[in-house]
């Protein structure tokens, strides 16, 4: 096709789309098997579902956080802990692990791979599904800090990120970040169906919902 004729026939295309009356979508109610308005409800199906997917789940309140982060990564035999920028030091303060900050200096694949776990908030988790979507931003990191450790702890702020369904956490989602949704450790299986974890991430997820109360 010579560039006259793909220019004609693209000009055509043109005038008929600015000539096309205005199609508005019709607003879609999703439907969803749980009342978003109900916080206990979906803490109680989140806890469920994360459990469901081999996830080890607790709950505390933000004062009692930097113990249940120091003793998971006690119980873990973690020495050394990765810290995500923007972090806060109080989730750390009560640890005598040593960690290792991934600010100024990156640290490097040679780093991460012999760190013991990564400490980690959240963008929002989603009950229905028992996923946690972490998109990078503060307290979260870049995607290689959560995947080369053994464990991650990640922290979930119940009241204000926890959604009933993935139509409602879509919206309060940048589509732009680097999106990372996990449910449950690392895990795949063969044809035989043996299911093997840490092959592509943490062998073991902690996740702790902090609650009010």
């Amino acid at each position: 096709m010579s560039q006259t004729s793909r220019d004609r026939i693209l000009g055509r295309v043109r005038r008929a789309l600015a000539e096309a009356p205005a199609v508005r979508e019709p607003a879609r109610a999703y439907l969803t098997a749980h009342a978003p308005d109900d916080p206990a409800a979906l803490l109680d199906l989140l806890h469920e579902n994360l459990a469901d997917y081999r996830a080890r789940v607790h709950r505390a309140t933000e004062g009692e956080l930097p113990a249940l982060v120091a003793e998971l990564l006690d119980r873990h035999g973690a020495a050394t802990v990765a810290v995500p920028p923007g972090l806060p030091p109080a989730w750390l303060s009560a640890t005598t692990a040593e960690q290792r900050h991934d600010e100024d200096t990156p640290l490097t694949p040679h780093d991460l791979d012999g760190t013991d776990a990564v400490v980690t908030g959240c963008a929002l988790a989603i009950a229905e599904t028992g996923t946690i979507v972490l998109d990078g931003g503060p307290g979260q990191g870049r995607r290689a800090l959560t995947l080369v450790p053994d464990l991650h702890i990640c922290v979930v702020r119940a009241a204000e990120q926890t959604v009933a369904s993935v139509p409602l956490a879509l919206p309060r989602l940048d589509p732009t970040r680097p999106l990372t949704w996990i449910s449950g450790p690392s895990a795949t299986s063969d044809i035989e169906l043996d299911r093997v974890e840490g092959v592509h991430g943490p062998r073991t997820l902690q996740v702790v919902l902090v609650t009010d109360a």
